[in-house]
This record gives C-alpha cells, sequence and structure tokens, in this order.
C-alpha cells in the first residue's frame, strides 16, 4: 500500500468516526443513555450497524466518547482563561465562545446535562478526576487576578458557575427559548444581541 493509499483510508476513518460521533450525540440527546441504541445511531449516521460496533464496539464506550468530546470542546474554549490576558476581554471570550458552542453544539450540551441529572451514572469518575482538576485550575487563574486587583474579590467558582449556566441553558432549554421566540429560531442578530447582552450582564459583577 502506497502513502497516498494509506492517507485516503485514514480520511476516511477519521470521517466515519467523525458522521457516528455526530449521529451518536444527536440520539443519545433525544433518548438518554439507556433509550440509545446502536440501531438508532446507524439510521441516524446512516451507516451500517457493523460500522458503529466496528468503531466503538459497546454502547457505553460511544456514550463516553462523546461525553469527553463536548467536555474537550468547552476546555478549548477555556483556553482563554490565562492569567497574562486582561481579565475582562478573557472572560468576554469565554462567555462568547460558550454562547456559540450553544448554538453549533446544542445536543453535546444536552447529552452532558441529561448524564449530570442523572447523577452521572456512567461518567462519574470523569466528574471526579478529569472535571475537577479542569476547574480547580479555572479557579486559580481567577482568583490570580483577584489578588492582582484586576476584578473585584468575588468567587471564582460561582462566577465558573454562572457562566456555565447562562450559556448553556441556550442548548439545554432550546425548546423553551424557541417556544418564547413565536416558535423561530433565534436569528443571527439574535444570536449577537444575547452575546452582547450576556457579556455585559456577567461582567458588570466583576468589573472594578
Amino acid at each position: 500500500m502506497n502513502k497516498q493509499s494509506s492517507g485516503i483510508q485514514i480520511r476516511h476513518r477519521e470521517e466515519t468516526r467523525a458522521q457516528i460521533q455526530q449521529a451518536a450525540e444527536r440520539v443519545f440527546a433525544d433518548y438518554g443513555y439507556v433509550g440509545a441504541s446502536f440501531s438508532r445511531i446507524a439510521a441516524e449516521a446512516g451507516l451500517p450497524k457493523s460500522n458503529i460496533v466496528y468503531y466503538y464496539q459497546t454502547k457505553e464506550k460511544l456514550y463516553r466518547n462523546v461525553v469527553e468530546n463536548i467536555f474537550n470542546v468547552w476546555r478549548e474554549a477555556a483556553d482563554v482563561l490565562s492569567p497574562e490576558r486582561d481579565p475582562m476581554n478573557a472572560l468576554g471570550d469565554y462567555i462568547e465562545t460558550k454562547l456559540e458552542l450553544a448554538r453549533t453544539r446544542p445536543h453535546g450540551s444536552k447529552v452532558w446535562a441529561n448524564e449530570i441529572i442523572q447523577r452521572a451514572p456512567v461518567v462519574q469518575d470523569y466528574l471526579e478526576g478529569e472535571l475537577r482538576q479542569w476547574t480547580d485550575d479555572r479557579i486559580a487563574v481567577i482568583e490570580y487576578w483577584i489578588a492582582q486587583k484586576q476584578i473585584r474579590p468575588v468567587s471564582a467558582r460561582h462566577l465558573l458557575y454562572a457562566i456555565w449556566a447562562t450559556t448553556q441553558h441556550y442548548a439545554d432549554f432550546k425548546h423553551q427559548i424557541r417556544t418564547l421566540n413565536d416558535d423561530l429560531e433565534l436569528t443571527n442578530q439574535q444570536w449577537e444581541d444575547t452575546k452582547r447582552s450576556l457579556r455585559e450582564i456577567l461582567l458588570e459583577g466583576v468589573k472594578l
């Protein structure tokens, strides 16, 4: 097998995995872990069930992959929270990015929310390890800004919780927001207005 053929096969596998991931995210969001099945995911992906089994073997493995993927996307969004940055700009960018992810990855957010509501029966170990350490690291950055008198002395932990709650609301309660918006999806302009409003509201609480 030449390098070109090998590269094509690798790209095909990556594309298939991504296709399965996207379908699984939607199915787990709509049916939960218990209600989801490889058959439903295969139908959603437009692939044979055997493809799902080949790449992921078990439903739990695929589910954990979906949960970890959305967490990693959120973690990358928080890379802007670094001590050398201006805190108002960094926090504002984080709020806007989290809202954009609520817009573009609502199913992933719902999968995460459903898992937490059920007291994390599948990924509790992930919460106690990855999530705890990541949260502590972000808290340390915010507390550094406070110590440097760059923002008001607020609870760093509750500031993070407030950002998560307000931004993820637009994904987890998408149907409610649509209903209150005359049964219409938010327009591009409404999303931009939402980003600006939440940025102003949340940052007002930490501004010196």
